[in-house]
């Protein structure tokens, strides 16, 4: 099956359940005490690993979210080899992508505002592809145009008022990105029984609304 053809919530959620058993082999080596839960939202698998008060679990964040990038991406790989099928899972640490994309709009506001203000382009620091979904989304809803320019690691997003012919349309990658989050398959978040020897509280579930953006 091709990356881009939609695969069944059934099939989504397979692959979440495969991710779920690898990163809690990865916890139990780690000796890390935490609960992870599993959805599908806007037709990709999510995965959580939630701290429930366990400050351990944010060493998978890392600095700027290196480690949990290196995380999802493993994720993803041993997905892969069990299905023989690239996944575009997510994977969120104690709701870090969420904050992160928080914290990304509310800067990307204030470019829309200097833009707007006057009507020069500003080009953005690099950012991978997770970020540069999050201004790509939010400079189209407020009424502008955005770009990528450059390759991987320095990747970076210009923000102007009215696009020239050439930049009439988002690239090829660009697009993929703003659309991942139009199609909505299904929204449901499910918590995993803990294991053996595992006193975590059940008792409140948090919902995973995790951005979208693809970071290969």
């Amino acid at each position: 099956m091709s990356i881009d053809e939609e695969k069944t919530v059934e099939q989504l959620n397979v692959e979440a359940d495969i991710a779920a058993d690898y990163l809690e082999g990865l916890l139990d080596i780690a000796d890390y005490e935490g609960d992870i839960e599993m959805g599908v939202r806007n037709g990709r698998p999510t995965v959580q690993i939630v701290a429930d008060d366990n400050e351990d679990i944010k060493n998978l964040i890392g600095h700027n979210g290196d480690v949990v990038d290196a995380l999802q991406l493993l994720t993803r790989l041993a997905v892969q080899q069990k299905t023989g099928e690239r996944s575009r899972l997510i994977l969120d640490v104690d709701g870090y992508l969420r904050k992160r994309r928080e914290r990304l709009r509310d800067s990307t506001l204030d470019v829309i505002d200097e833009v707007r203000e006057t009507g020069e382009q500003v080009d953005l620091k690099p950012m991978n592809s997770f970020e540069r979904k999050v201004v790509h989304d939010l400079v189209r809803e407020k009424g502008l145009r955005s770009r990528s320019h450059g390759e991987e690691p320095h990747r970076y997003v210009s923000v102007f008022l009215k696009a020239h012919a050439a930049d009439s349309a988002l690239d090829d990658e660009d697009i993929t990105e703003s659309n991942l989050s139009d199609p909505i398959v299904e929204d449901t978040t499910r918590r995993r029984a803990p294991r053996a020897g595992r006193d975590i509280d059940l008792d409140e579930v948090v919902d995973i609304d995790v951005a979208d953006g693809d970071r290969d």
